[in-house]
């Protein structure tokens, strides 16, 4: 088991390679569909001056996701006292999100992205370009997974997008997961399609 911590440095993703189990430690911000396109379409490709509410939140991300992690989740949380903590918060679907990733990667300096399924070439292409993995959840284990979330820190854009969509700035605790695609330009998600196809061809040449 490899243990990171954020920020997490250049040299240390070089190290990873498809099929590494890692437990990450640190700040990281949760992030789904509508943070991704916000981010995009408001916070990189806006003109610049950007507005005063969003030049404050593009600069509070900038300050923890560089070298830092975004995990792909709508969690379920409750609060008590004044403080939200995570109840479950297993890793969604990620290839939504493929059309901002790349993106997002290069103008806030992630290292980690964590979600569910895998992402295709430009998220792909970005992890190489710009030093960075993919780390696969474990599915179907959202409480076991809201464990390693030791840490409520802030949540950003609740009104607007909702629990599940806000950005829920958080402190994980060794979250576990499996580096399917890393910055040396390897996808696990590639190599087990392409195998798919060739037993598939085999199955109907046989047939």
């Amino acid at each position: 088991m490899i243990h990171l911590t954020t920020p997490i440095s250049e040299e240390e993703i070089l190290r990873l390679h498809v099929g590494d189990a890692v437990q990450l430690s640190g700040i990281a911000t949760t992030g789904r569909d509508a943070a991704h396109k916000y981010m995009v379409e408001k916070l990189i490709e806006a003109p610049r001056p950007l507005p005063p509410a969003d030049q404050t939140l593009y600069d509070e991300l900038q300050s923890f996701l560089q070298g830092g992690a975004i995990y792909h989740s709508g969690p379920i949380l409750r609060s008590e006292e004044g403080r939200w903590s995570f109840v479950s918060s297993g890793p969604t679907t990620s290839i939504r999100d493929e059309i901002y990733q790349d993106k997002v990667i290069a103008a806030f300096g992630l290292r980690v992205v964590i979600g569910k399924g895998g992402m295709g070439p430009r998220t792909l292409e970005a992890c190489k370009r710009y030093k960075a993995v993919f780390l696969h959840g474990i599915g179907g284990a959202g409480v076991y997974n809201a464990a390693s979330v030791v840490e409520v820190l802030d949540v950003f854009k609740k009104e607007e997008f909702g629990l599940p969509e806000a950005f829920w700035k958080i402190r994980f605790d060794r979250f576990t997961g499996i580096v399917t695609m890393d910055a040396h330009g390897k996808s696990l998600h590639d190599d087990l399609a392409q195998e798919f196809d060739r037993n598939f061809a085999k199955i109907i040449k046989g047939g």
